[in-house]
C-alpha cells in the first residue's frame, strides 16, 4: 500500500509543483517541531513555488524581447563616458518614463554605449514581465515592407504595437525611402501617447530629413518621438578603442 507521503509526493509532480516537493521535508520538519504553523508552513512552501514561477517568467520575457545581448545597467562603464549623467539614466531605469507613455532617444555616435544602455532598460522592464520587444530599425522596416506586399500591414502593426516597451535601433545608419518612410510613421503614430518606445540613433534630429528622404514625413515622426521624450546626447569616445586609449594612457 502506498504512503500517504508518497502519494503527496506523486500528486505534487502531476500538479507540477516542484518547488514544494523540493521543500516539502524541510518545512514539514519545522512544522512538526513547532517553529512554523500548519498555516506559516503551507505558506512557505507556496512562497517557494511561487517565487520560482516568477523568475521563470523573467526569464522568459527577457528571452522573448530579442535583445542582441544580455547586458545589465551594472556592466555600463560611467567612468568612461563622462560626460552621460548617471542619475538620469539611473532614473530612467525605473521605468517611471513608461507610467507616462514618455520615448527615450539615446543619440550619439557609433560605439558609445546607446545600444548598451537601451538593452539595459530593456531587461530591466522585461524582468519585471512587461512586454517588451528589440529590433534593429532596417530589420523593422524590411518586416513592414513584407507584410504591406502580403496585404497583412495592418496585423503586422498591430503585432509590433502590442508591445508596451519597443527598442528600434539603429535609426539613421541606412536611409529610409518614401515608401518606407511612410510605415515607419504609421508605427509611431500608432504608439504616440499609448506606449513607450527606445530609439537609438546617430543622426542629429536636424539631419532626420535625410533618412526619411524629406523634411514632411521627418518633422510628423520627429514631432511624435519627441512631444514627450527623454533625450540622452552621448558624446564621448567608442567603446570599441576603449582599450587602446587606456593602453596609451598607461
Amino acid at each position: 500500500m502506498i504512503s500517504t507521503y508518497k502519494q503527496l509526493n506523486q500528486n505534487l509532480d502531476e500538479l507540477k509543483l516542484y518547488q514544494i516537493k523540493d521543500h516539502l521535508t524541510e518545512v514539514a520538519d519545522l512544522v512538526s517541531g513547532n517553529t512554523l504553523s500548519f498555516t506559516d508552513g503551507l505558506l512557505k512552501l507556496t512562497n517557494y513555488e511561487v517565487d520560482n514561477k516568477l523568475e521563470n517568467a523573467s526569464k522568459s520575457m527577457v528571452k522573448v524581447a530579442a535583445f542582441p545581448f544580455i547586458k545589465e545597467l551594472s556592466d555600463f562603464d560611467f567612468d568612461f563616458q563622462q560626460g552621460l549623467n548617471k542619475q538620469e539614466i539611473l532614473e530612467l531605469a525605473t521605468l517611471r518614463f513608461m507610467e507616462n507613455n514618455e520615448n527615450i532617444v539615446f543619440l550619439g555616435n557609433s560605439g558609445v554605449g546607446k545600444t548598451h544602455l537601451a538593452t539595459s532598460i530593456g531587461i530591466i522592464a522585461a524582468k519585471k514581465r512587461i512586454s517588451t520587444y528589440f529590433i534593429k530599425c532596417h530589420d523593422l522596416i524590411q518586416q513592414l515592407k513584407k507584410a504591406k506586399m502580403e496585404n497583412r500591414l495592418e496585423s503586422k502593426l498591430k503585432y509590433i504595437n502590442r508591445y508596451k516597451l519597443l527598442i528600434i535601433d539603429e535609426l539613421g545608419y541606412l536611409s529610409i525611402d518614401e515608401n518606407d518612410s511612410n510605415l515607419f510613421f504609421q508605427l509611431i503614430d500608432m504608439r504616440y501617447e499609448k506606449k513607450s518606445t527606445i530609439i537609438t540613433t546617430n543622426m542629429n534630429f536636424g539631419d532626420w530629413d535625410k533618412v526619411f528622404n524629406g523634411a514632411l514625413v521627418a518633422n510628423a515622426i520627429l514631432d511624435r518621438i519627441l512631444h514627450h521624450s527623454n533625450v540622452i546626447s552621448i558624446t564621448g569616445n567608442s567603446y570599441r578603442i576603449k582599450d587602446y586609449i587606456t593602453e596609451d594612457i598607461n
